[in-house]
């Protein structure tokens, strides 16, 4: 477990009291400058290879608790098959998305944990589909519950992060929404912290910048919170830029092969060895997921791009 001193704590955290100091911009902020990680990391960059279950969203049987209409007949899979493939592909991780599975009970949780265990496979993490933009009401304390839920699933998945979101609303202004982000991540980072998981705020929906993302990751006075650093979700004309600003705070990365959030709109291959290298000089040390999102059947081109990013990070 990394935790931060007193000193780097209040620099994560400090920002609240900035922000709320200047209630009309909350969340504007300069660019920030690549900087040695606010985790106290030391030593040389280190990444391990990892693999979303999410690559293989459309061969799931189950999708966010109802069947997947997507799947080809005779070609479905669970996550315990999921769990082999990333041993077979020579992955040191699998990141096992929430919306497949097919139960949620301690049962399902425990078998899935004693299968990574038996292919000598580590648990980089879990995700799950939150939105923490609502205005106070039902709907905003559904999504508190479920995260604690979830948070406690990981706990006994033996998961040790769990990528979050803001979330998306029209009821109310994005202003109000940012603020009510941050009050609801504090308090499941709160729920989070002392059961030892972190949770990675991704940058997605709402916060498709660094601009607008480590501002809101600043102001959450908690240890137990950082960026889950997606590189295809950046909505600006420099994403790499975006990306680079965003590693000292990142607690787990995912990959995308293109970048189809551009400012510009459409897409465009990724450059991986630069995503690399930039996770390098920022000092990174943790798990790199490859989430596949592209149109080329992912069973083809999933081992191809595993093995690219395999050389990359090993280099």
């Amino acid at each position: 477990m990394i935790t931060p001193s007193r000193r780097q704590f209040l620099q994560l955290s400090g920002a609240a009291a900035l922000l709320a100091a200047a209630p009309s911009t909350p969340f504007a902020a300069p660019a920030v400058a690549a900087t040695p990680s606010v985790f106290g990391r030391k030593g040389a960059s280190r990444m391990l290879l990892s693999l979303a279950a999410y690559s293989f969203r459309d061969y799931f049987p189950v999708m966010r608790g109802k069947p997947n209409p997507k799947v080809p007949t005779g070609r479905a899979i669970d996550m315990a098959r999921f769990v082999d493939y990333c041993a077979e592909q020579g992955c040191d991780g699998a990141e096992l998305t929430s919306y497949f599975f097919t139960e949620e009970t301690d049962a399902y949780v425990l078998a899935l944990r004693r299968a990574c265990f038996l292919r000598g496979m580590s648990i980089s993490g879990t995700a799950i589909g939150n939105n923490f933009s609502h205005p106070p009401g039902p709907k905003h304390a559904a999504e508190i519950a479920a995260t604690k839920q979830w948070i406690d699933r990981a706990a006994l998945l033996g998961a040790p992060h769990i990528r979050v979101f803001a979330g998306v609303t029209n009821e109310w202004p994005r202003e109000q929404a940012d603020r009510q982000v941050v009050q609801a991540l504090e308090e499941v980072c709160d729920y989070a912290g002392k059961r030892g998981i972190f949770l990675g705020l991704e940058n997605h929906d709402s916060i498709g910048s660094a601009a607008t993302l480590l501002p809101m990751v600043k102001a959450v006075k908690s240890p137990w919170i950082g960026v889950n650093l997606d590189s295809g979700n950046f909505r600006t004309d420099d994403p790499y830029r975006d990306f680079a600003e965003c590693v000292p705070y990142a607690v787990n990365v995912q990959f995308k092969v293109e970048l189809s959030h551009t400012a510009a709109g459409g897409s465009r291959p990724a450059d991986l060895k630069r995503l690399v290298k930039l996770l390098r000089d920022g000092g990174y040390q943790g798990w790199v997921a490859l989430e596949y999102e592209a149109k080329e059947d992912p069973w083809v081109a999933v081992p191809r791009y595993l093995a690219e990013m395999r050389a990359l990070i090993s280099a």
